[in-house]
């Protein structure tokens, strides 16, 4: 029997182990190019090592592009997450407070129009959002990309929703007998208590807003406003010779802030979903 859990553990390490190299190694692959010359990333490509390690692509990468380099990207991205990041959250776990815990006219129906938003693909608000922030003289400004985030986001509204659900309401009964009103029930009781479900949202948002390359595309364009997302596109230049050893090094430099939150944060991320998932 001992031999028999022994083979089974080894058959699941290896492929286990097997199945991680497959899914890694296209990071791994990106992470030694960004060492290569362009000669050597196409020529060698199935070879993963590189035959000299380059640094001077992490150099020339950033530089960036007619005087603006990649620490100006770096900054952009950092304001649109993190100030992004901060309105979704808050405003979110807001309103969420707002259709667990109080009674309103017309509760279920904004609830289901706030869940059918869910539903929307993005490309069919798409168009009128631009025309509208367009006509408010937004484009080529950060606030398309900002000021929504500050009414609340519908999927992290609903995974609040869930989480305050699983609060007792006599603490909210106990606190309007000590004199507490709802904005004080909502910032002294709530939200210390639905910390998991705020780190959750925190992170996804993080990580959505730092990747996203469709929303920059469309509002912005004066280069010293691209966040890194876009700058990475820069380098592919169809009119003359791409610079792919740079461009892979930056793709390696824009992971690390994601990856690093994953590293330091996962426990949470998955603490938040799980508890999420029993109080609903």
């Amino acid at each position: 029997m001992k031999d028999r859990k022994k083979i089974k553990s080894i058959l699941y390490h290896l492929i286990v182990i097997t199945f991680s190299y497959v899914m890694i190694y296209p990071l791994l692959w990106m992470f030694f190019s960004s060492f290569k010359d362009n000669s050597e990333i196409f020529r060698y490509a199935h070879i993963l090592l590189p035959q000299r390690f380059n640094f001077e692509n992490f150099l020339i990468g950033w530089r960036g592009f007619g005087g603006i380099s990649f620490s100006v990207f770096f900054r952009n991205s950092f304001i649109l997450s993190i100030i992004g990041t901060l309105g979704a959250v808050l405003s979110s776990a807001l309103v969420a407070y707002g259709f667990s815990r109080n009674k309103f006219k017309g509760k279920k129906i904004w609830f289901g129009f706030m869940i059918a938003t869910m539903l929307l693909p993005y490309q069919v608000v798409m168009i009128p959002q631009y025309i509208m922030f367009n006509r408010f003289g937004w484009v080529n400004t950060f606030k398309p990309l900002l000021v929504p985030s500050f009414f609340g986001q519908p999927f992290f509204i609903f995974l609040i929703i869930q989480f305050i659900r699983g609060i007792p309401i006599e603490l909210d009964e106990a606190a309007k007998i000590d004199g507490c009103s709802k904005y004080s029930i909502f910032f002294k009781i709530i939200l210390p208590l639905i910390t998991p479900a705020l780190i959750t949202a925190t992170i996804l948002s993080f990580l959505w807003r730092w990747d996203d390359f469709l929303g920059p595309l469309i509002y912005l364009n004066r280069p010293t406003l691209y966040p890194v997302s876009l700058a990475l596109r820069m380098f592919a230049d169809p009119s003359a010779i791409s610079n792919w050893g740079a461009m892979f090094s930056m793709a390696t430099l824009s992971i690390i802030p994601g990856l690093l939150i994953f590293i330091f944060f996962q426990r949470y991320l998955i603490e938040g979903i799980i508890a999420t998932g029993i109080k609903g």
